[in-house]
Formats: structure tokens, sequence, C-alpha cells
């Protein structure tokens, strides 16, 4: 029988990733264990997907003769993309000759290059003939894309170390599940962004943490579970929460990159599944249904030295409820709070959550374990597990951003010394101290003025996400709602 020797012609540029030293030494031995595995398990197609400005997962499906080429050439994708809003329009000149990126290297709607990180491969369990791998994006030059969420993070993360520290992540998110009604899966419902399905709840709601919603989403979770497993995830916790169809999911401590990666992955992977199984898993922070609760994603965080691997937040002090280094980073993220927010909540809907829900912070304070702060201060003393709860961020947030402005944040309070003051004791009660922001037009007006932003992210991507976030917010303004409707159409 003739074998077939039909050349594989590449995907991305020749040697594109050996001719730009892309790979560190465990990059370059997980690639050379990926052959092997991907035989051995018998593998036909590997994904090969990137974080956007979104938060959300693009990528491509690649035969496995060609993912092998490529972790050579990388793959070639448009970098138009990054043109686009939250409702997939192209909103930036992306014929001209820089893009409207300001960026003579991404004109004309051209090419950027996905490059496979080996070391976040993985086989997703519910279609055991298809692989997984996260990618990091160059220009053609070999220059990292400037708008790169993971990117962005990893150059934060090199600061923090040149500072003496790693940052660990426990990641704690809300979602909604529910069941199918009606798909809406005609071309009339094809709009831009397209008319979302009709839903029912799996149970009824307002049982928070009630053994028989967890009996009732048991059915569709536990499934859940096994796969996220098989992944690697270290789930931790699964919990029904307040409002109808309303669950948690927490997992174990994560190096922050990592946890990055991993918000990735599980939210993509719980959104797959639930549609699998004729259901709907939605990080919308609180959707138009009735009864619904808001939701949202408290990220826990903590320092440990970079050489010694200890707790920077503990402290031996007698009477100490944290280090310097603790209240330092506290009164950083305090003190940038507005601007952080631009990141933690980057949806016109993140805000119909805060300052509007009993349950959700509107002040930059931090407290001890009182979960109406800003900033929960969770242990104390030389308690190991001590860290910070920044409970304001929507599950909808994208995890690199949300993340490197913490880092941006709380850097620049151990550089300045900065003191949040004293714990306080009944966060709604403190209307001497700063408000969050009640809107997305708020938290971008103070990304606009921050000047640690523009140097520490670099001006360029600054102004690319306020450019990104007020056409969000414009398209907002321009579509009459069903509130100005009630209000306005009859009375006047």
């Amino acid at each position: 029988m003739a074998q077939n020797t039909r050349r594989i012609v590449a995907m991305g540029r020749d040697k594109f990733i050996s001719r730009h030293k892309l790979w560190d030494a465990g990059q370059r031995k997980a690639a050379q264990n990926l052959a092997g595995e991907i035989e051995e398990r018998g593998l036909r197609f590997i994904r090969v997907v990137y974080c956007d400005q979104h938060g959300l997962i693009r990528g491509k499906v690649l035969p496995v003769a060609h993912f092998l080429n490529s972790l050579t050439t990388g793959i070639a994708c448009t970098h138009a993309l990054f043109a686009m809003d939250s409702a997939n329009h192209i909103y930036l000149p992306v014929f001209a000759d820089d893009g409207g990126f300001d960026n003579e290297e991404m004109g004309g709607a051209g090419d950027m290059l996905m490059v496979p990180d080996p070391a976040t491969f993985r086989i997703l369990p519910w279609t055991p003939d298809t692989g997984w791998v996260l990618c990091d994006l160059y220009l053609k030059s070999g220059k990292p894309m400037p708008f790169s969420p993971r990117e962005l993070l990893r150059r934060q993360l090199r600061q923090l170390e040149r500072a003496g520290y790693e940052l660990i992540i426990g990641l704690e998110v809300e979602f909604h599940l529910f069941r199918i009604d009606n798909a809406n899966l005609t071309m009339e419902a094809s709009t831009q962004p397209a008319v979302p399905p009709s839903v029912i709840p799996l149970d009824h709601g307002y049982q928070y943490q009630s053994e028989q919603k967890i009996d009732a989403h048991a059915p569709v979770m536990y499934p859940f579970y096994e796969h996220l497993q098989a992944l690697g995830l270290p789930v931790r916790s699964l919990e029904d929460e307040w409002g109808p169809g309303q669950c948690e999911i927490t997992l174990d401590p994560l190096p922050a990159l990592e946890a990055a990666d991993t918000m990735m992955l599980l939210r993509s992977a719980l959104k797959q599944l639930a549609r699998r199984n004729d259901c709907l898993i939605t990080f919308m922070c609180k959707p138009a249904l009735p009864n619904v609760y808001s939701s949202g994603w408290h990220l826990h965080q903590s320092l440990t030295g970079a050489k010694n691997g200890m707790n920077a937040f503990t402290t031996s002090q007698s009477e100490g409820l944290l280090s310097v280094t603790g209240r330092h980073y506290i009164g950083g993220l305090i003190n940038h709070a507005a601007a952080c927010t631009a990141f933690s909540n980057p949806t016109i809907n993140g805000y119909k959550r805060l300052n509007a829900n009993p349950l959700a912070p509107n002040r930059a304070v931090w407290s001890i374990d009182n979960k109406a702060a800003y900033l929960r201060l969770v242990g104390g003393g030389e308690d190991p597990i001590t860290h910070i709860e920044n409970r304001s961020g929507e599950p909808a947030a994208n995890p690199y951003l949300f993340i490197a402005a913490q880092v941006v944040a709380g850097l620049d309070g151990l550089k300045t010394k900065h003191d949040p003051g004293p714990p306080v004791s009944d966060p709604y009660t403190q209307v001497d101290k700063p408000a969050l922001p009640r809107s997305l037009m708020e938290s971008i007006a103070a990304l606009q003025e921050s000047k640690l932003f523009a140097e520490s992210f670099g001006e360029p991507f600054v102004k690319y996400y306020l450019g990104l976030k007020q056409q969000e917010i414009h398209r907002f303004l321009s579509t009459v709602t069903d509130w100005e409707h009630q209000e306005y159409f009859e009375r006047y």
C-alpha cells in the first residue's frame, strides 16, 4: 500500500518558536513529550486556544499532524479579533496601516502567531479524542502581541518577583445553572448578539446551602466535577448558592498565572458540559430573569517569599493581625480600588451587584472576616492560611486582567508603604470612605486618570482598553431599555 507522503504546509512561520526563543526549558521538555502522549491516547484533534480581550476563549481545531508541526512554526490567526467589541462588532479600522491599534505591525487585519504553551496541555474528557492547549500570542516579528491579557499578567508577575514575592490565588466563583427550555435556534434569533435561550431552574431557589437543592443539582453537578477532576483542576467544593439556579465552585490555591489559566478552562469547560446536557451555565453577574440573585467572583490572594516560600502576610507579633507587607499590599489595593474595578467588573451588568446588592461591598475598606468589606482578612497573626479576599469582582471578569490589576495596585502599596488604616468593623457605615464605582462609566473614568496603570500596563494597552469599554458603553447608552420605555412612553 502506498504511504501518504504529502508534505504538511506550515500554518505559521518557519522555525518561529526556536528562532525567537519563545519557550523556556520546561516548555521545550513538555513539547518533546507531547507526540508520545498524543499517539498513546489516540488523539485526533487538538484545540489551540487563547484568551481574548473579553476573557473569552478563541482558537482553532487542528488535526494532530498539523498541531505537532505548529510546535515549531506557531499558528497564524488574525489579530482583527482584538478589534471586536463584546457583541463581535468590529469597531476599529482593521484595514488601515495600523489596524486602528496604533501599531504598524497590526495593519490590514493581518496575522499574529498563536504559540502553544505545552505546559497547559489537557485532554478533554467529554470528547476524549481531542486535546486542548493554551497559546501565547506574538506578532510576526516575534514580539509579544501588545494586547494579550496573558502576557500582560506575566509581565506584572515578573515585576512582583523582582520585589521578592510570588502571588498565590484562590478561586471562588458563583454562576447560574439552568435547564434550557427553548434554545431559540432559529435564523431569526441569530442576531448580533444572538437571542439567548429561554431557561428554567433545576429547582426552586432561596434555600441557601440546602441539602435538598444540592441533591437536585447533583445529577448535573457530580458529572461536572468528574470532568473537572480529569482535567486536573483542584476543585475544593461544590455549593448551592442563594438564588434559583445559583451555584458556586471553589478551588485550592494556585500560583497566579496558573490560577488565571485555570479560571479560563473552568468557565469554558462548565459551559460546554452544560450545553451537552441541555443546560446553560452563565457567568453573567445578574441575568434579567425573575427572582435571580447576582453572582460574584471572590478573589483570594496572598504573597509568598520568592526564596523561602513562606506566607508574607503572617506575623509573629503577639497581637499583630497582619505583617507590614500585608498591610502595605492592602493599602495599595484600597488606594487604587476605583481603577482596579475597571478590570474586576468590566461589564455594564457587573454594577447591578455593586452598590445595589445588600451582600456586596460598596466602599473601599478592609475588615477582619466581614463579608461586607471590599477586602476581607481571612486568618491573621501566625495562621498560615492568612490572606486577603477581594469581594468586588464579577464572574465574567477577564482573569488575567483582574489579577494583573491586583498585582499593580498591591505592588504600588509595597513601594509607597501605603497604610490602609485600621480595619473597620461595619463596612456599610463607613460613609467617609471612598465609594466603589457605581457604574462602568465611573470605573473607566478612574482608570483614565490613573498614572499608575498607564505606567504599569503601558499607555498603548490602557488606551486600547478604554476604547474597548467606551464602545461597549456607547452601544448600551444607544439602546432603549425596558426601564426607559416604562418610565417615559405613556407619561410623556
